[in-house]
């Protein structure tokens, strides 16, 4: 076990490296000067003095090699600094922050959302037996993964704001203010959850050992619960991490869509205007979450399929049984 973390947390290490390096050479290689554009925030056109320009770039470091402005900020990232932002001299850890409070409570509540939602709709595309209401449910994740997250926004808005008025329209606080803005990240999450667990449950819902529990005398839902559900999450456990990254990539639309602050938004700004402290700090935070939740659900597989730790035991005593025959092959090759 203490082989597999280690091993895990090296590859966390390497996605950690590997993605501050490629948005590092992206960023750097984008034609457009950050301090120019910090310069003329105002969007006025006037030239800017060569000379305060020259002081920005010493003040941030953009007047080294490049190679040199890359090491420096690797070897601040690794102590925890993140820099300062181009755009306002912000801290980008406060930067950050500040902006993230709001992003994890959407991100949160629309969790919830998908979770209850995709599972609800997974069971009973699977539970019923009638076909029709089975194909009719099955084509409703597609339908909600093709339907751009920005248009879902604004309909709801639409229906929810302005018609209804239950619910504030941009900027809002508290749960009134979360919802919608949650059902529209959820809606595609929620979506993919219910294919990959539908698909699970179906394929699960086939093998030799539910037919023995219903033979039993199990009726469906308790064999559903106590025997398929289990196994057939774990594709959908597998993609959690791909399913959390998406989130964190919608909340940009969202939380433009409805106009709230958080991390979607500082993303936005900081893009705009090519602040590479701001945007390398939440492509670090991007790669944290991603790799903090894989490595969650990799240690839950055994919990929920004991099966993959005994596939795992043999492979290795496998691997173990071929490197003796092998070594016993070549010693016999050697002293005949």
């Amino acid at each position: 076990m203490a082989r597999y973390l280690a091993l895990r947390v090296l590859q966390a290490t390497w996605v950690l490296w590997a993605a501050f390096t490629i948005s590092f050479v992206v960023l750097y290689l984008l034609p457009a000067d950050p301090i120019s554009i910090a310069a003329d925030a105002g969007g006025s056109g006037t030239p800017v003095d060569k000379a305060a320009i020259a002081e920005l770039q010493a003040r941030y470091g953009l007047d080294r090699p490049l190679w040199e402005q890359y090491w420096t900020a690797l070897g601040h990232a690794v102590r925890g600094d993140l820099g300062h932002s181009i755009a306002t001299g912000q801290p980008v850890t406060d930067a950050i922050g500040d902006a993230l409070p709001g992003t994890l409570g959407l991100a949160g509540l629309a969790l919830v959302f998908a979770t209850v939602g995709g599972v609800t709709l997974a069971f009973a595309s699977t539970y019923t037996r009638r076909p029709w209401l089975r194909t009719a449910l099955a084509a409703l994740p597609s339908l909600a993964v093709s339907v751009p997250t920005f248009w879902t926004g604004l309909l709801l808005l639409q229906l929810f704001s302005f018609r209804l008025r239950l619910a504030p329209a941009f900027g809002g606080h508290g749960f009134s203010g979360t919802v919608l803005p949650a059902l529209t990240l959820a809606l595609p999450i929620g979506a993919v959850i219910a294919q990959v667990l539908a698909a699970g449950l179906a394929s699960t819902w086939r093998q030799p050992y539910v037919d023995v529990a219903l033979s039993k005398g199990g009726s469906r839902w308790w064999v559903q619960r106590r025997h398929v559900l289990r196994p057939a999450s774990v594709p959908t456990f597998t993609i959690a991490g791909v399913l959390i990254g998406n989130m964190l990539a919608g909340s940009v639309v969202v939380e433009t869509v409805f106009a709230r602050q958080g991390v979607g938004r500082l993303t936005q700004t900081a893009v705009l205007a090519q602040d590479i402290p701001v945007v390398q700090g939440i492509v670090l935070l991007t790669s944290v979450v991603f790799v903090t939740v894989n490595l969650a659900v990799d240690l839950l597989y055994p919990l929920l399929d004991p099966r993959i730790v005994t596939r795992s035991r043999r492979a290795a005593r496998s691997e173990e049984t071929d490197d003796r025959i092998g070594d016993t092959a070549e010693g016999v090759a050697i002293h005949g």
